[in-house]
């Protein structure tokens, strides 16, 4: 698959058949990840890739918090946002609950939906990135252009992908199911497989701003 078809193919896929994905593929997709560019050539991505009883003991200890009613302590909180990225948000999380049939606040599907999140979408694979505590926003973005390799390369495999926020909110689960130590920040992690195409969850796309309101131009005619 050229490059600019995986680019404008994309989108964040929410719902995956049970079939794991392939060793080899795996593979080829940390390769990938692993060739971004970096400040420096610092390289300050960590991943945890997962599957098979890894995946479910995960699972499992963070249902075990949620039913608890523990308060999330994420390594690194999400932002408060606000005017045009806000409503952004707000109205691709509009469509997508209309075509997954989520109904609005308050009602157990979408409480499901949120519990979900935190199990990968039910997605068979998954990584988790995550950096040393010395670094700093600098490094998040290196970490973000090497996500981007990754789920590319994904995609030109034909495995689907979904940055989740929701799957770190316990960070202490993470460290004891996988073994990263407490000099790490956790990121965060990423659903992969393949896409169940007969969820609208998994065909969604989400609407981009055009160029004229994001970009301008210096220096042209």
């Amino acid at each position: 698959m050229e490059v600019l078809t995986a680019i404008n193919g994309r989108r964040s896929v929410r719902s995956f058949t049970p079939e794991p994905v392939g060793r080899d593929v795996l593979v080829s997709m940390m390769s990938a990840a692993l060739k971004a560019p970096s400040w420096g050539n610092t390289q300050p991505w960590e991943y945890a890739v997962i599957g098979g009883e890894a995946m479910s003991r995960l699972r499992a200890s963070i249902a075990e918090k949620l039913q608890a009613g523990e308060k999330p302590n994420m390594d690194v909180p999400p932002p408060q946002f606000k005017g045009p990225h806000l409503e952004r948000a707000k109205a691709t999380a509009r469509r997508l609950f209309e075509e997954a049939d989520i109904m609005t606040e308050g009602s157990q599907a979408l409480t499901d939906w949120q519990r979900s999140m935190t199990r990968f979408f039910n997605a068979p694979n998954a990584v988790v990135v995550y950096m040393d505590a010395s670094l700093n926003e600098w490094s998040m973005l290196d970490i973000g252009l090497s996500l981007e390799n990754l789920m590319l390369t994904a995609w030109n495999y034909g495995v689907g992908s979904c940055a989740l926020s929701a799957a770190v909110l316990y960070p202490d689960v993470l460290r004891r199911v996988l073994g990263i130590p407490e000099s790490k920040r956790i990121i965060v992690g990423v659903a992969l497989g393949h896409p169940d195409f007969s969820s609208n969850a998994a065909t969604l796309r989400s609407e981009r701003e055009p160029m004229e309101a994001l970009v301008t131009w210096h220096g042209f005619d």
